[in-house]
């Protein structure tokens, strides 16, 4: 049996009578990325996930930035916060295309009770270095959240998709 995806990719990429001459079509680069980018695969759901989390992470260093007048840790909280229920309804809708089958709050608490070891880790690593090293600036700090954030990233990824975005999960709802 052929497989859905390559009947579609054969209309899009095939190759094309004209006449007595049988010509290849060169697929246009963006056509087959966004083609491809809406596949759910793990790549393509991985893809997906790094675009949210780079929306999500310059949501939180705007946040991070500007309220950096209340201190690290508040900024990295309120940042924390705001980005993670961003992130949570972008996974459920985009990188996961479950927004039919999980809900609003489901994605929200499960995904949320993720993310909590992110900011536990993030404001661990900040008070680590303003202990070790003093006060650093904020592309410092910022850096060294992007790091562990990006570390703790893919561990999310994977408990995303087969905890909460998992197709067992899909169904329970």
């Amino acid at each position: 049996m052929t497989c859905p995806s390559l009947l579609r990719r054969a209309a899009v990429c095939g190759p094309r009578e004209t006449g007595d001459v049988v010509t290849a079509e060169v697929p246009r680069f963006g056509a087959t990325l966004w083609h491809r980018l809406r596949q759910d695969d793990a790549g393509a759901q991985f893809a997906r996930f790094v675009v949210v989390g780079g929306v999500s992470s310059a949501l939180y260093a705007l946040l991070f930035i500007g309220l950096g007048g209340f201190g690290d840790q508040a900024a990295n909280l309120v940042g924390a916060v705001a980005s993670t229920l961003l992130a949570n309804e972008m996974h459920r809708r985009l990188t996961f295309h479950a927004g039919q089958q999980v809900s609003w709050f489901t994605a929200q608490w499960e995904g949320g009770g993720l993310a909590v070891v992110g900011l536990v880790a993030t404001s661990f690593a900040l008070a680590g270095v303003h202990m070790l090293v003093g006060d650093v600036g904020t592309i410092a700090q910022l850096a060294l959240i992007a790091a562990v954030t990006g570390a703790i990233g893919l561990v999310r990824f994977i408990a995303l998709r087969s905890w909460v975005f998992s197709p067992a999960a899909v169904h329970r709802d």
